[in-house]
């Protein structure tokens, strides 16, 4: 709402997603992300990202997302594969049709 971004504006706040102020649903496929990470690496595990330092979240995350999430992460809309895979037989085929 306009009055929750005038609000966080105030404190000096940076809203994550959708700051444009469209509908909720426009980035539910991020919020699933954020929450499947959080899941990941943190809930599943019984730890807080409270443990750890700024510095410390950032390697934890880049690594989850470099590594795991586009090169090793079952992707049931690619037919089982993770993301880099699929976009690799993609480019492969092109190459191929070329």
């Amino acid at each position: 709402s306009d009055l929750y971004r005038k609000a966080i504006n105030k404190y000096g706040i940076t809203q994550s997603m959708n700051s444009a102020g469209g509908r909720c649903h426009d980035n539910a496929r991020c919020e699933s992300m954020w929450a499947r990470m959080k899941d990941e690496l943190f809930y599943s595990r019984n730890l807080k990202s409270t443990q750890f330092t700024v510095e410390e979240l950032k390697v934890i995350i880049w690594r989850y997302f470099i590594s795991y999430w586009n090169n090793r992460r079952i992707c049931t809309s690619n037919n089982g594969l993770p993301p880099m895979v699929k976009r690799k037989r993609y480019y492969d085929s092109l190459a191929m049709a070329a």
